[in-house]
């Protein structure tokens, strides 16, 4: 199990912040669960402006605090009843903008929303 530095989540961020935009659509994708069913490992995926799909998985880790598990390569998150694929995304979009979005970024309860939690789309593949 592996977190990252303080220089490795920097470098995530700004790394993420140059590929990922507000209401930009974030993939998740369960790899395996554990038999207590309290534990999974998660890959995450964007599509960058070249049309290409890239696992980000790493600097999702390095930029959300979460733990990056070596031995699958993938991400590892605890817990359950909820979504933890939304979690995920929740997470990355509030550590990427933590004092929300410069512009509003959709509309939540009739209202413009600019929570960075909010920013990014989630969908599971």
């Amino acid at each position: 199990m592996t977190k990252a530095t303080k220089t490795e989540r920097s470098e995530s961020l700004k790394h993420l912040r140059e590929i990922l935009k507000p209401g930009q659509e974030i993939y998740t994708q369960c790899e395996h669960v554990s038999s207590s069913g309290m534990t999974r490992w998660l890959d995450v995926y964007a599509v960058k402006d070249d049309g290409r799909i890239h696992n980000i998985t790493w600097d999702v880790c390095a930029a959300a605090d979460f733990t990056f598990c070596s031995r699958r390569g993938r991400l590892k998150i605890e817990g359950c009843g909820m979504d933890m694929g939304f979690n995920v995304v929740y997470c990355l979009g509030l550590s990427l903008w933590p004092a929300g979005t410069p512009e509003p970024h959709g509309m939540r309860n009739g209202e413009p929303d600019s929570n960075g939690g909010y920013a990014l789309r989630h969908r599971w593949l």
